[in-house]
């Protein structure tokens, strides 16, 4: 038995490919052993898909399948798809678990990774290892490391770096055959409680990546985890169409049946819409007119290998590895954030890919296009000949000088430390951001950053290179309209901006934010029709009032002078809530000087909310509109929309009584709705 498990322990040594900077030499008191009892898990850390904390012991007769990982490195996401893989050819046999132990601060937080669990869709247990316990005991070095433990219980190997499927298979084959003999495997299911699994869907997944283009008047939202693309008028936001089946495949054809995989950037040439497919390692392009979305680089597979800077190869033919954002430069040049191998690619007319900026060494260093060393680079934007680039993992935001042929660090730290982090305001060097996901920019004027694990967005004026928070509360997120920091958000991934405007790709809050750039007050989308979006598969939706346009009329109100609210109370049947992960709201707006509105929109996620408005002398005709996404609060099978116009004449006078306009709306499903309203 001991000769077996040492061949099957260098099948799986020999076979892996460590690809990550950031590995170091496996020094685990386990590394090579095969008869030391693997420790147990301490008590008192938080699991997360289980019901409650599972033990060694009690998975005796398992092969278990140890995950050291982090949620924001791309060597962790891109073992992902192999472990699911795994896990649906052994079934039962296998049991996987990831040990999540935190490169970020943000990351270390049990509910943003109870989050990631469900992005990244996990169906195995998580341990948060915040402190790092679990990673000491084994003696774990590098993101990824896994660790196979046998039927017994005891250690029996480890590896660090990306390992390809072919290896883990070998291994695992083998100890399936054997503890099969040995009568000592089994198949009993383990008992999960999946994080998320009894919360419906909402109109918006996990949106990764927004483009706002003014010229054609359109919105594009990288709908991420349901693998689709939505295009918005960007004045009204109507749905004006569904790019991809909202299946999970590698797919061409037209929209309803073209198929993506966790996509992201995007990129606007005419009609013709670039995207960063990144889980299908691969560039697609949407012909707008024509409805139809084609493959222009990469075959489906990751890549490993690396080309050299100005080196090309065709597309089809070349394997990338996550390509995440995409933005063009001078002339029809399409620059690829590729995240994989930590570089910058191009997409050439002729459809020939490339590397332009990196040496493919994950590292922070700033040198010329070919020697630097990027971290990786998730995010960009192209302006006057320099190449704006979020690096991610070094917690910075980097311009590659295209004439110059140089890149250097404009707002993060400027050591090459990849764990230098954190969230303060200054120049380069002293300013500090926090795995930054997204930048943006008009022709001239500030750069926008999605600050994504510290939860704001970030100004850089570019000609003193200082970043200046102006936009979130910071902290461990959260969702909130409001003017500047006082609003929040939760790891917004993707910025876009038009017209004086920017668009926030609001990832964990499910939503699409607007910030008004004049004003600082931020907002939240909602679709005018969102009956588009539903996703028929998982949830029903039952229309009624919302397609009959109800208009419900307070009549002629008289109010006093001075600081008001307009108090909104949603009133559902027992048995019934608001549903959290839809985007609910409310949006009004006055015709006359007597109503001033603080905030014209605010989205909710309770049944009751308040809007300030000031009341000055004269007259005013006020309208808005209630959008309440509501769904059964026990069973969950069923959700419901229910819209509402809401008008009113206001008179505003000395002597009036109260300041306060109230709205009460009592809906009886299926969205049949009773309006009573009060002034």
């Amino acid at each position: 038995m001991t000769r077996f498990l040492f061949v099957l322990l260098a099948v799986f040594c020999v076979l892996a490919l460590p690809a990550s900077a950031q590995d170091e030499p496996l020094n685990s008191p386990y590394a090579g052993r095969a008869d030391l009892p693997a420790p147990e898990f301490p008590a008192g850390l938080d699991w997360l898909n289980v019901a409650e904390p599972l033990t060694l012991e009690a998975l005796r007769g398992k092969i278990v399948l140890l995950d050291f990982w982090t949620y924001g490195c791309i060597n962790c996401i891109h073992m992902i798809p192999t472990l699911r893989a795994l896990e649906e050819k052994y079934g039962d046999a296998l049991v996987v678990i990831g040990i999540h132990s935190a490169k970020f601060e943000n990351e270390g937080e049990t509910d943003n990774i109870r989050q990631i669990v469900q992005r990244y869709e996990l169906h195995h247990p998580v341990i948060n290892d915040s402190d790092f316990i679990v990673w000491q005991q084994y003696g774990a070095r590098a993101w990824p490391t896994f660790m196979v433990i046998d039927p017994r219980g005891n250690f029996l190997a480890a590896q660090s770096g990306e390992i390809p499927f072919e290896a883990f298979d070998e291994l695992l084959s083998g100890m399936v055959a054997f503890w099969e003999d040995q009568g000592e495997l089994s198949h009993e299911p383990l008992a999960l409680a999946l994080e998320g699994a009894d919360t419906p869907p909402g109109l918006l997944a996990f949106p990764g990546k927004v483009l706002a283009d003014t010229a054609s008047n359109r919105l594009f939202v990288a709908d991420t985890n349901h693998h689709r693309i939505i295009v918005a008028d960007l004045t009204t936001a109507e749905v004006l169409a569904v790019i991809g089946s909202g299946e999970r495949g590698f797919s061409d054809g037209g929209y309803g049946e073209a198929a993506f995989n966790k996509l992201q950037g995007m990129a606007l040439r005419g009609d013709l819409l670039y995207v960063a497919d990144t889980e299908n390692h691969a560039i697609r392009v949407v012909d707008l007119a024509a409805e139809t979305v084609a493959t222009l680089a990469g075959t489906g597979r990751q890549g490993y290998g690396r080309l050299e800077i100005g080196a090309r190869s065709p597309g089809l033919d070349t394997d990338l590895s996550s390509p995440w954002d995409v933005t063009f430069g001078e002339g029809d040049l399409l620059y690829v954030a590729m995240a994989g191998p930590h570089q910058l690619w191009a997409l050439y007319p002729d459809n020939t890919v490339g590397p332009v900026v990196g040496s493919g060494r994950e590292a922070a260093l700033n040198a010329t296009l070919e020697l630097s060393q990027l971290a990786q680079p998730s995010g960009l934007f192209y302006r006057d000949g320099l190449l704006y680039f979020a690096d991610s993992e070094s917690s910075t935001v980097r311009v590659a000088d295209i004439p110059a042929d140089r890149v250097e660090t404009v707002a993060g730290t400027t050591d090459n430390n990849l764990f230098d982090f954190g969230d303060i305001d200054g120049t380069p060097g002293v300013s500090r951001l926090q795995h930054p996901l997204g930048v943006t920019g008009g022709v001239t004027g500030p750069v926008y950053i999605a600050d994504t694990y510290n939860s704001r967005i970030k100004a850089l004026d570019p000609a003193t290179n200082t970043v200046t928070s102006v936009f979130g509360s910071g902290g461990t997120g959260g969702f909130r309209d409001g003017v500047g920091l006082e609003a929040a958000f939760d790891e917004p991934g993707g910025l876009s901006y038009a017209d004086g405007r920017l668009y926030v790709a609001d990832t964990n809050n499910h939503a699409i934010r607007v910030i008004d750039l004049a004003t600082g007050a931020v907002s939240t989308l909602s679709f005018s029709n969102p009956e588009r979006l539903q996703i028929a598969e998982r949830v029903t939706v039952v229309g009624g009032n919302a397609a009959a346009g109800e208009t419900l009329a307070l009549g002629s109100l008289t109010l006093a002078p001075g600081e008001g609210e307009i108090v909104v109370r949603i009133v559902l049947p027992e048995g019934y809530k608001i549903n959290p992960d839809a985007p609910s709201g409310v949006t009004f707006s006055a015709d006359g000087a007597a109503v001033t509105l603080e905030a014209s929109s605010v989205s909710f996620r309770e049944t009751e909310f308040r809007l300030p408005v000031t009341l000055n002398p004269g007259a005013a005709s006020l309208e808005g509109t209630i959008n309440t996404y509501y769904c059964e609060a026990v069973d969950e099978t069923l959700c419901f929309f229910d819209a509402v116009t809401v008008t009113a004449a206001i008179t505003v006078e000395d002597g009036a009584a109260g300041g306060d306009i109230a709205i009460e709306r009592a809906i009886t499903p299926p969205a049949v709705a009773v309006g009573g309203l009060t002034g």
